[in-house]
């Protein structure tokens, strides 16, 4: 199929990059939230990341003028009706993305792809609430999205095996290397990523050394790049603890409860980078 405009839903940090790197793969992009300010942030995201690649002379400053010029924002969904492929990137919730995939269902254009960006929610189930659930596929970016160069594709049981290689085609033409999942809560990296972290901070919770000796440990003995409690606070504790939930949910195994402390530190507003405190002070 003919891809040339994507549609995303949510401009926070994940639909932005997502909008940056589709741009940039010189596709048109609308990039839809819920109100302007939502809109304005995501554009200067997304202006900010232009000017440091210009700053450290991966693209040329007319090159980031015109990936600029190729996204546009938005607040009503009636022009994401147009777009070939729509991207939902809003928050780790199935209600939510329940809600929004329905909205994008209803207002598509007949052969048009739908992907949600989740991390944990069940494409299966979000596929069953949708006319045409064929055409509903799991796209998971990993962030920071014009850094990293995964995103696993996958499908539930009704995602046709068009859909399916249109988005791993859609997936190498921005410049990604697609891995396929079956629907499983986590999927791939997440099923393992998740977990070690969250027994990291079981290690915290029980004293066995600091955050900066856990992280260290695992960065020079398993040559990690960042430490699990680092890497907790870059992804934000409250999305690590929303995956964890579902999780223990789903397998219905108490190996995936979520830390004590994880929970705590989420209660007290301490997410991470993003709130400025997590297991380091930002």
């Amino acid at each position: 199929m003919n891809i040339d405009t994507i549609g995303i839903v949510g401009s926070g940090l994940m639909g932005s990059g997502i909008a940056q790197v589709c741009a940039a793969a010189g596709l048109e992009v609308v990039l839809n939230d819920i109100d302007e300010a939502a809109i304005q942030r995501g554009l200067s995201t997304i202006s900010e990341s232009l000017t440091r690649m210009v700053t450290k002379e991966k693209i040329a400053a007319e090159t980031a003028a015109r990936i600029r010029a190729r996204i546009r924002g938005g607040t009503e969904f009636g022009d994401l009706g147009q777009a070939d492929f729509l991207i939902e990137a809003a928050t780790e919730r199935l209600e939510t993305k329940q809600k929004i995939i329905q909205a994008l269902d209803a207002v598509a254009k007949p052969g048009s792809i739908i992907a949600t960006n989740t991390s944990s929610v069940s494409i299966t189930k979000l596929a069953a609430c949708l006319a045409s659930p064929e055409r509903l596929v799991g796209m998971h970016f990993f962030n920071p999205v014009p850094v990293m160069a995964l995103v696993e594709v996958i499908r539930g049981i009704q995602t046709s095996d068009a859909t399916f290689e249109a988005t791993r085609a859609l997936a190498a033409r921005i410049g990604k290397t697609a891995i396929g999942a079956r629907n499983a809560p986590g999927f791939v990296v997440n099923r393992i990523l998740v977990p070690m972290i969250n027994e990291a901070v079981f290690v915290l919770q029980e004293g066995l050394a600091s955050a900066e000796e856990i992280d260290a440990g695992m960065k020079l003995g398993a040559n990690h790049p960042l430490g699990p409690l680092a890497l907790a606070d870059l992804i934000g504790l409250d999305t690590l603890l929303s995956v964890m939930e579902v999780f223990y949910r789903d397998f219905n195994d108490s190996k995936y409860r979520p830390a004590p402390l994880l929970r705590e530190m989420v209660d007290a507003g301490r997410y991470g980078r993003k709130s400025g405190r997590g297991f380091y002070q930002y």
